[in-house]
């Protein structure tokens, strides 16, 4: 049976009109795909711009603490910097025990306060810490309050 010129073009037409449909069935679905994917990095990118733009909860500094458990800074003789830091986080204890840690170690180390860090080889190898403490440091050696370190500590490291 011989098929006509007329009919072929249908079968033709047809076949791409279920072509396009399908194409336009793939299209929606990678158009979801990609909404939902927008959705969710911006959900992200807010989350991380919402966690940044609420500073971290400072906790109050423990009556008494001292800096019994610093590490003592000659263990970081060959490093002056950190040697420095942790020479000046052990001369402000209290300041240090009444700050959160932009570094976030309260989450992945279980740390309560900035002062933690100091007590282990932990703010020898994080800027963050390092900077924070030198912070507190001479502003509690310009007699500036909790509050106002606090207040700088989390316009410095919060945003």
């Amino acid at each position: 049976m011989s098929r006509s010129p007329k009919s072929e073009g249908g079968k033709k037409g047809a076949r791409r009109e279920r072509v396009a449909a399908g194409l336009r069935r793939r299209s929606g679905r990678r158009l979801r795909v990609y909404v939902v994917g927008a959705v969710l990095v911006s959900a992200l990118g807010l989350g991380v711009y919402a966690s940044r733009a609420n500073p971290g909860k400072h906790p109050e500094p423990r009556p008494g603490i001292t800096a019994e458990h610093v590490m003592p800074a000659s263990r970081y003789d060959r490093y002056p910097r950190i040697a420095d830091v942790y020479r000046k986080a052990a001369q402000v204890p209290a300041a240090l025990d009444g700050l959160y840690c932009y570094c976030e170690c309260s989450r992945h180390a279980g740390h309560r306060s900035l002062l933690d860090c100091f007590e282990s080889d932990h703010a020898a190898a994080c800027d963050v810490c390092l900077s924070e403490a030198a912070m507190a440091h001479q502003m509690s050696r310009d007699r500036r309050s909790l509050d106002d370190i606090r207040d700088a500590i989390d316009h410095t490291f919060g945003s």
